[in-house]
C-alpha cells in the first residue's frame, strides 16, 4: 500500500475544513518540477543578467572603438600636417640656400671644394611629400618618406647654417679690411707736392717724393683716414715730428711735419679721428702735411687710397 500524505486547509472565514490526501511519490515529483522551474527561472535570469552585461560591455566597446578611430583620425591629421610642415621647411631652406648663393655672386665669392652643397655632394632636392592620403587609409609610406626627409633636412640645415657661417666670416674680413683700408683725404688744404718725380725744392735736383704734401694752416686738423692703432709718435729725420699709424693687413700711414700729436702710441683710432695737428716741424717751405700710404713696407701712391 503506497504512503500518502494529507493535507489539512483551515480557512478564515469559518467555512468547512478542507482535506487533501496525496501521494508521497506525487510530492517528490512535485518538487523535483518545483527545483526544476526555479532553477530554469534562475538561468533566464543569469542569462538576462549575462546579456545586459554584455549589452553594455558591448556598447563600451564600440565607444572606445569609436573613440580610436577618431584619435587614429587626429593622428594621420597630425601626420598630414607634419608632412606640409616639412614641405614648407624644405622650400624655406631652398630660398635661404638661393639668398646665399646670390650674396655670393653679388660679392664674387665662390664655396670651396670642402663646402657641401645643400643636399650633400651630388644630393638633389627631395620630391614635395603626398599630403593628400585618404584617412582611412594607412599613413605608414608616407611616415617612412618622412622620416627620410626629415635625415636629409638635418643635413641641409648644418650645410646651410656652414655656408652662412663661411659667407659672414669672409664678409665680416672683408668689413674690417675696409674699414683698415685708407679711403678719405687726410686733412684739408691744397696738395703742394705729389707722389713720384719732382725738383726738390731745397736741391733743386730731381728726386722720388714718397709721399702726398697737402697744405694749409698751421693747426689745422689731420684725420686717421681708417681705423687703426698708433705705433709711433717722435722726431724721423727731415720730415720733423711724425705720427704713424698701424691699420692691420700690411697697410700703414704716416704723417710728418706735424705740430702737435693728438692720440698717444698705442691709442687706438678710428676713421675720421683726429689724430695730429698740421705744422712746419723737419726740413718744410710752409705748414704742411706730408702724407705717406705704405703698403707691405713699400711706398704706394696715397691718392689710389682718397676716395672723397
Amino acid at each position: 500500500m503506497r504512503k500518502k500524505i494529507t493535507f489539512f486547509v483551515l480557512s478564515t472565514t469559518r467555512s468547512s475544513i478542507k482535506q487533501v490526501t496525496v501521494s508521497k511519490v506525487f510530492l517528490r515529483i512535485l518538487s523535483l518540477f518545483l527545483v526544476s522551474c526555479l532553477i530554469y527561472i534562475g538561468f533566464i535570469i543569469y542569462d538576462f543578467n549575462n546579456f545586459q552585461q554584455t549589452k553594455v560591455d558591448s556598447n563600451n566597446f564600440q565607444k572606445k572603438i569609436s573613440y580610436q578611430q577618431e584619435e587614429i583620425a587626429d593622428q594621420r591629421k597630425q601626420i598630414q600636417k607634419f608632412a606640409s610642415e616639412i614641405n614648407m621647411l624644405k622650400s624655406k631652406l631652398l630660398i635661404l640656400n638661393d639668398f646665399e648663393k646670390k650674396i655670393r655672386i653679388v660679392a664674387n665669392i665662390e664655396k670651396t671644394d670642402k663646402e657641401e652643397s645643400l643636399f650633400g655632394i651630388g644630393g638633389s632636392k627631395p620630391e614635395d611629400l603626398d599630403t593628400k592620403v585618404q584617412l582611412t587609409k594607412k599613413h605608414n609610406s608616407l611616415v617612412r618618406e618622412m622620416h627620410g626627409q626629415v635625415k636629409q633636412l638635418s643635413l641641409a640645415s648644418t650645410n646651410q647654417k656652414e655656408g652662412f657661417e663661411s659667407l659672414l666670416k669672409y664678409l665680416e674680413d672683408q668689413r674690417n679690411l675696409l674699414a683698415c683700408t685708407p679711403t678719405i683725404r687726410p686733412t684739408k688744404g691744397w696738395i703742394s707736392s705729389r707722389f713720384g718725380y719732382r725738383i726738390s725744392p731745397f736741391t733743386g735736383r730731381r728726386e722720388f717724393h714718397k709721399g702726398l704734401d697737402i697744405a694749409n694752416h698751421k693747426g689745422t686738423p689731420i684725420i686717421a683716414p681708417a681705423d687703426g692703432v698708433v705705433a709711433f709718435i717722435g722726431k724721423k729725420g727731415l720730415l720733423g715730428k711724425m705720427i704713424t699709424i698701424d691699420h692691420g693687413h700690411g697697410m700703414v700711414t704716416r704723417y710728418g711735419h706735424i705740430q702737435k700729436a693728438m692720440k698717444k702710441q698705442g691709442e687706438a683710432v678710428k676713421r675720421w679721428d683726429t689724430i695730429a695737428l698740421m705744422g712746419n716741424s723737419g726740413r718744410s717751405t710752409g705748414p704742411h702735411v706730408h702724407y705717406e700710404v705704405l703698403l707691405n713696407g713699400v711706398q704706394v701712391n696715397p691718392v689710389r687710397y682718397i676716395l672723397n
